[in-house]
């Protein structure tokens, strides 16, 4: 979810849910010790619960960005295990940790010792041939040695060489058996599911073998799913009763945003799915497309863009 789930994003996903726990883009090691730390570590006090999502493989250096994470208050840190990308290969980790547990199971323990806060793990049920069950299974069973207890798993393999990243989102099959059998044969672990989920009532087959869903795209795409989640998992109330809330509930966030230098177009542009399946869902993106990255564009542009959406498409 590089570039994808900006704090400007998640912000607009906690107006949606207040209980789901949020997943910043993934920020490498790298750019927390030699970079900009406020840039890549700001958000907002609204959007806890949030886990910071990092990219590594150096023990030491995970330990110190860990420590750091708690520090600006993050509720957990995620080691990511799963992205395909060469870029990501390329800096040895991502998906390619998959051929070294040991390795990331040494990640682990450095970064839970620096920390009092949540590690937990996301990564493919394989990679390449690599790809059998049991071969997740040692993967899972070595890392958990470190003391980690949860597991996001994405249930697709990932190809390293000759698929793109939206390729290895696409092509190699889901096997969501793999992590319902992962879930039986290890039952002391959290397991979280996640790859090609798209409603709640797949979400709700799913929490009959496992301990949670995590979603992706889906919810960046279709962004109103999540005003269900509260009410459906966690028994609360949902926060919004319609998508023209969530709307006004943006708009003083962007006035704030505005103010300190930023442009509108940083924060509507995650809001384009957000009248998915209404009438004028095209006409509000088509709106937001031309006017948003103007250099003078207010909130009232997407106050404008709003205003010509109607109800359910039929």
């Amino acid at each position: 979810m590089m570039d994808w789930t900006t704090r400007e994003c998640r912000y607009f996903h906690r107006q949606l849910t207040q209980q789901a726990l949020l997943y910043t883009e993934m920020v490498t090691t790298g750019a927390l010790l030699f970079g900009d730390v406020e840039r890549h570590l700001r958000f907002d006090d609204a959007e806890h619960p949030l886990a910071l999502q990092l990219g590594g493989s150096d023990p030491a250096d995970l330990a110190k960005a860990t420590k750091l994470a708690e520090q600006w208050g993050y509720d957990e840190v995620n080691l990511n295990c799963g992205c395909p990308s060469d870029r990501v290969q390329n800096g040895q980790f991502g998906a390619c940790l998959m051929a070294q547990p040991e390795l990331v199971r040494d990640c682990i323990k450095a970064m839970q010792d620096a920390v009092a806060i949540p590690v937990t793990v996301k990564h493919r049920i394989g990679i390449d041939d690599a790809d059998r069950y049991e071969d997740m299974l040692n993967f899972v069973v070595t890392v958990a040695e470190s003391g980690c207890d949860t597991f996001i798993v994405h249930a697709r393999k990932a190809v390293l060489g000759g698929l793109s990243p939206k390729q290895n989102r696409e092509v190699p099959p889901l096997k969501y058996e793999y992590v319902y059998r992962l879930k039986r044969e290890l039952p002391q672990l959290n397991i979280i599911i996640n790859g090609g989920i798209k409603t709640h009532q797949e979400c709700e087959l799913h929490l009959q073998h496992v301990d949670g869903v995590m979603l992706g795209r889906e919810a960046y795409h279709n962004p109103w799913l999540m005003a269900e989640v509260d009410s459906r998992y966690f028994g609360q109330a949902d926060p919004l009763q319609s998508r023209q809330d969530a709307v006004a509930k943006m708009l003083p966030f962007i006035d704030a945003e505005l103010a300190a230098g930023q442009r509108l177009f940083y924060s509507t542009r995650h809001m384009m799915g957000l009248f998915q399946a209404q009438n004028g869902a095209k006409a509000f993106k088509r709106f937001l497309s031309e006017n948003a990255w103007k250099a003078d564009a207010g909130s009232q542009v997407l106050a404008d863009a709003a205003a010509l959406v109607g109800g359910p498409a039929r």
